[in-house]
């Protein structure tokens, strides 16, 4: 249990995984503002360091969630019912899927389907009517690229299990969501564009201007946004939407519906 948090006061409790990440930082801020105690989970201690010294109401969990050890070490963590988890650890860059290594493919499955399943189950016995469990995703699970076949694919695979848990869960009252950002300007985007500029022969500058005139407005996701969408589904209203997919990707899915 965080030193600084008071065992008198047992507060409701997000557990955030990929915590140390770019979207997993700006969602333990958002978090914390609404009154929930986070547990960050990350598999490296020194990663999380900075937000356990930002935030009081935060309490470090080193972890690897392709791993069933995480099981164990994140329910060891937990200080008070939880009302909602966040899995958004990143995967590798495999690039398409005639290169893309096997090994890498199936890791990006495991962490992405596996390490959700490892976070719902640690986490079971404190969940509740009204608990939110999320799954960050992404754009290219929905709109496959010839540059990112391990994102597509693991991606594809989690909104199926998001929905397998809403109808698994969803006579006790929890509910299951999964978030789709658009490419981010992060420093995985710059690794995804950065594989691509290869194959292409191209700059990186163009790759990102290619990939941003994907977008109807001409943008990326930002990972402001994408905590500001999960909080919002801690509003009661928010349980209309288990199981379903909430994209965040700035115009660019042309699919219907």
């Amino acid at each position: 249990m965080n030193k600084n948090n008071n065992p008198a006061v047992v507060k409701e409790t997000a557990v955030v995984v990929g915590a140390s990440g770019a979207f997993g930082q700006q969602i333990v801020k958002k978090l914390v503002s609404r009154g929930l105690h986070v547990i960050a989970v990350a598999r490296s201690a020194e990663a999380l360091s900075h937000l356990v010294e930002q935030f009081t109401d935060v309490t470090a969990c080193v972890a690897d969630i392709s791993a069933d050890s995480a099981v164990d070490a994140i329910r060891e963590s937990l200080c008070g019912p939880v009302k909602m988890v966040v899995h958004g650890p990143g995967v590798g860059v495999a690039g398409g899927i005639l290169e893309a290594p096997v090994a890498t493919m199936v890791d990006a499955v495991n962490i992405k389907v596996g390490g959700f399943m490892r976070l719902c189950r640690a986490v079971d016995k404190q969940l509740s009517a009204g608990s939110r469990l999320v799954a960050i995703g992404g754009h290219y699970g929905l709109e496959p690229t010839a540059y990112a076949a391990s994102a597509g694919v693991a991606n594809a695979a989690l909104f199926n299990i998001v929905r397998q848990y809403s109808l698994a869960l969803g006579e006790r009252g929890i509910t299951a969501h999964c978030i789709a950002p658009g490419p981010a300007d992060t420093e995985r985007l710059h690794r995804v564009a950065a594989t691509r500029a290869e194959q292409q022969g191209v700059t990186l500058e163009a790759v990102l201007e290619d990939m941003k005139s994907d977008s109807s407005i001409h943008a990326f996701t930002t990972p402001e946004q994408v905590a500001w969408a999960i909080a919002m589904l801690l509003d009661d209203e928010a349980s209309a939407m288990t199981g379903s997919t909430l994209m965040l990707d700035s115009g660019r899915r042309r699919g219907l519906p």
